[in-house]
């Protein structure tokens, strides 16, 4: 039990730091982790029969339907790894950015190999759904960002889009707040300033989309496994290009915030750097192969 709850834990710690680099989602890791499946469910269990279970005072039978264990232990290693690994990774990005974009471009990039490998039917579907999933990833981060729009509507609509891309493999949630023209508005102002009218319609759309889209993806996952998976794994192959070690950023200023919305890609030169870099870049694909390799001779024990 106390080795399942450190597991736990190490993979939300893994989750909290790919949530603070830039145009990753800590949906990626859950996936490559193999937790995913499990993540969603968890959420989806937070329902009506939860509430009526709460309500009654049966704490230990809520724990035990809403999987309460080990979503804590998620949690807490998110929490822990927001804390203290964001200055450690601000600190890498400012001094070695193309070493650190280069590692991450090979664990993501061997993550498209291992999930895929978990697709039992490679058929007609799947491979439709994994490169359509590869073509919105892709065309997400080529996106110019939109106008700022403060409507009610609207901003229930970034709720629910921000969250589902938070839960999405390949997607970053502020990310997308850039693209839809809010990230301002909601991150910078509402945060701030407190402001209710904003931040009231982006949780009540991010709650629904937490609730409704996870339900949607435990029944297709249900349902269509394979398309699903392939999918997810078109969304992380897709991500790759915002991983690409060799860009400049394209930023915009928020209030006394920098926001990067979009990159300009080149091809490296050949020189001690690209040697450097290939290195990490390998280390990012043995992490993976390592884990996977591992994680494969545990199940066989």
């Amino acid at each position: 039990m106390l080795n399942k709850t450190i597991s736990h834990f190490l993979k939300g710690v893994a989750m909290g730091a790919a949530n603070v680099i830039p145009g990753v989602s800590g949906g990626t890791i859950a996936l490559i982790t193999g937790i995913f499946i499990r993540l969603i469910n968890t959420i989806k269990a937070f329902d009506s029969k939860a509430l009526n279970i709460l309500l009654h005072g049966q704490f230990k039978a809520f724990a035990r339907h809403t999987d309460l264990a080990f979503l804590s232990a998620l949690f807490a290693g998110i929490a822990v790894a927001i804390i203290s690994l964001a200055r450690l990774l601000e600190f890498l990005f400012l001094n070695y950015p193309t070493y650190v974009w280069s590692f991450f471009f090979g664990l993501v990039l061997a993550s498209v190999y291992f999930v895929g490998k978990t697709v039992k039917n490679w058929h007609l579907g799947a491979i439709f759904t994994f490169l359509a999933g590869a073509a919105i990833a892709v065309t997400i981060s080529v996106l110019t960002p939109a106008s700022e729009n403060s409507s009610f509507i609207y901003l229930m609509l970034c709720g629910i889009v921000a969250i589902c891309s938070m839960i999405l493999p390949g997607l970053s949630g502020s990310f997308v707040l850039v693209l839809m023209g809010n990230y301002q508005l909601v991150m910078i102002d509402a945060v701030n300033h407190f402001d209710l009218g904003i931040l009231i319609p982006v949780a009540l759309g991010a709650i629904i989309g937490l609730l409704l889209f996870s339900r949607f993806l435990s029944w297709l996952i249900s349902r269509f496994p394979d398309s699903t998976i392939a999918l997810l794994s078109g969304f992380i192959l897709g991500s790759l290009g915002i991983l690409w070690p060799w860009k400049d950023e394209i930023t915009r200023t928020f209030g006394d915030k920098t926001k990067v919305v979009g990159y300009d890609w080149f091809l490296p030169e050949v020189n001690t750097q690209l040697f450097f870099a290939l290195l990490f870049l390998i280390l990012g694909i043995l992490s993976i192969a390592i884990t996977e390799i591992w994680a494969g001779k545990k199940e066989k024990k």
